[in-house]
Order: structure tokens, then sequence, then C-alpha cells
């Protein structure tokens, strides 16, 4: 529902913003503006995106984890959505993700969110807390081989 509701505010945002500029400017330079946007992004999104898959197989080539990288793939996968989507607000927002000291603020947030999300689950793992049952944690003992309760098996001749 969040979602839906930040897309709603988005969308009547954008065509607020369209309507202004097309008052204020008329068509013509308003349309000249937007292309400009879409170009500029398209171009800076295939350079950062090169760039981010020229780290991310570094950092799989170095055996590190690619938390950074892969949130910087995020967030250029994003920008580029923003920047098709018509609109001067999402052009800045676009613009923003697509500018590499701009999109550190955001991935740098957005990886130590991720790793204290993968340090919890390694911990709950570890000592057999499961999220989804509430950290209960069951002692006992695993035995192996076959073990059943009862006297041993008799080995019977076959029957013809």
């Amino acid at each position: 529902m969040r979602v839906l509701a930040v897309l709603l505010v988005g969308l009547a945002v954008e065509v607020t913003a369209l309507v202004a500029a097309f008052d204020a400017w008329g068509a013509l330079p308003t349309l000249g503006l937007l292309i400009v946007g879409g170009v500029v992004g398209s171009v800076l999104m295939r350079r950062e995106g090169a760039r981010t898959m020229g780290a991310f197989s570094e950092a799989l080539r170095t055996r590190r984890a690619p938390h950074q990288e892969i949130a910087d793939g995020v967030l250029i996968a994003a920008a580029g959505f923003l920047i098709i989507v018509p609109g001067f607000i999402s052009d800045v927002v676009g613009l923003f993700l697509l500018f590499p000291p701009t999109r550190r603020l955001v991935s740098r947030r957005i990886v130590r969110r991720a790793e204290e999300r993968e340090r919890a689950m390694a911990l709950n793992f570890r000592y057999g807390q499961s999220p989804m049952a509430g950290g209960v944690v069951v002692d006992g003992v695993v035995v192996e081989g076959d073990v059943r309760p009862g006297p041993a098996p008799v080995d019977r001749p076959e029957l013809p």
C-alpha cells in the first residue's frame, strides 16, 4: 500500500510540475528540457553502468563480497527507470542517483542495512533461532545411522 501511495503522490507532483513548466516556459522549451534530461541521463547511465560492472567483476575476482557494487547497480537501474518516465522531478531524482558522489550516499546506507540483516540472519542460523519460529531453540542430539526403537531387524529368507 505504501508503494502505491508513493507512486500516486509522485504522479500528482510530476503532473503539477509539468503543467507549471508548460505555463511558465511554453510547450517547446518544456519538451526540449525533457528530451535533454533523457539524453544526458541515458549517457550517464551507460557510463556508470559500465563502471559498476567493472567494479563488480573486480570484487568477484578478488573474492570480496560485492555488496556495494550490487547496491550501485540497483540504484543505476532505478535511475534509468526514473529518467525514462517523463517528468522533471523523476529526471532530477534519476540524475541524483546517477552521479557517483550522491549515489554513494544512498548506496552506503543500503549496504549498511543489508550487512546488518546478513549478520542477524547468520546469528539466527548459527544458534538455531529461526526468524519464522520467533527465536525458539530446541535442545537435542543428532544421531547418525539407522536407529529405530524396538528389537533389531531379523533377516528373513526370501520366499519362492
